[in-house]
């Protein structure tokens, strides 16, 4: 299967997961009387609209090269995770600012059984992060790696609320406000996290130098290639899921116009075989005088 199709499933699989979720955590917030819960509706509110944001961008990303996009549309991932963010910044803001107001205003004791409710909800949060942030490293998708600490986070959220309502149980009258501190802590957490997902975003978008590994393993392949002598520069820039790559490569000087241009498409295709995951790859052939091919 395609790593684009892989993707969109998977984010089909955090939609539906996520709507059930804030569901369950809502209903429970309500009646069992914890804003901490109530938080962690509001936050897996937002992972339904991330995860249909993710799930737009993944099938848009999946059009072919055109005349207006010769490399794609890959790069529309990048851009709904700037939207994710966005997401999470909002959600955050609330979730503090409704937090602050249940600190400054006296209510009544969660319920018990919340607890019960939690530790299910933390459970299955963190099997799906781990699911999703499987399938983006496989995939190399951006926003699939976004959706997937969109579940971490709201792991976290949920193990904060545990907490806060833990310590208001056993604390009893007058620890009533340990859930809505529990809230606002995990409002600080989802702004770092927030972060943590813009930054590679933006590298990518920037065409940021973070891909040592895979011109290591380019340069590697190229000196395989019969004919090949050496490597200099090489550039390599992500869209969606595919890497495009610029490689200069040495040869003989004594190779005519014919014989280079031959050898640069044997290089491209040897490459696109043996290396995952690229797309387009541009070959500049760079003579090398005085010296002879001597591999058979």
């Amino acid at each position: 299967m395609e790593n684009e199709q892989i993707a969109i499933r998977t984010s089909v699989f955090s939609m539906v997961g996520s709507f059930v979720l804030a569901l369950i955590k809502g209903l429970a917030g309500w009646l069992g009387n914890s804003y901490a819960l109530i938080a962690d509706a509001i936050e897996s509110t937002t992972d339904i609209f991330s995860s249909f944001l993710v799930l737009l961008g993944l099938r848009y990303a999946r059009r072919p090269a055109d005349e207006n996009h010769p490399y794609g549309h890959g790069r529309i991932e990048p851009l709904i995770t700037f939207l994710v963010v966005a997401f999470l910044v909002v959600s955050a803001t609330v979730i503090a600012y409704e937090s602050i107001e249940h600190i400054r205003t006296p209510h009544r004791m969660p319920a018990p059984w919340t607890l019960v409710v939690l530790a299910v909800i933390i459970l299955w949060k963190e099997v799906s992060y781990r699911i999703v942030l499987r399938k983006s490293e496989e995939t190399n998708s951006s926003s699939l790696r976004a959706d997937a600490w969109h579940h971490r986070s709201d792991a976290i959220t949920s193990v904060t609320a545990f907490i806060g309502i833990t310590i208001a149980l056993i604390g009893g009258p007058g620890y009533e406000t340990a859930d809505d501190w529990a809230a606002l802590f995990a409002a600080g957490f989802i702004l770092y996290n927030a972060y943590y997902i813009f930054r590679p975003a933006l590298g990518e978008i920037m065409d940021e130098h973070v891909y040592d590994e895979l011109i290591a393993e380019v340069r590697q392949r190229a000196g395989e290639v019969p004919g090949i002598l050496g490597t200099e520069k090489c550039y390599v820039r992500k869209s969606g899921t595919r890497y495009h790559v610029d490689l200069h490569a040495m040869v003989d000087g004594q190779l005519t116009v014919t014989e280079g241009h031959d050898l640069a498409h044997l290089l491209k295709d040897s490459l696109m075989e043996r290396v995952p995951n690229l797309g387009q790859v541009l070959i500049h052939i760079e003579p090398l005088e005085g010296v002879k091919e001597t591999r058979s």
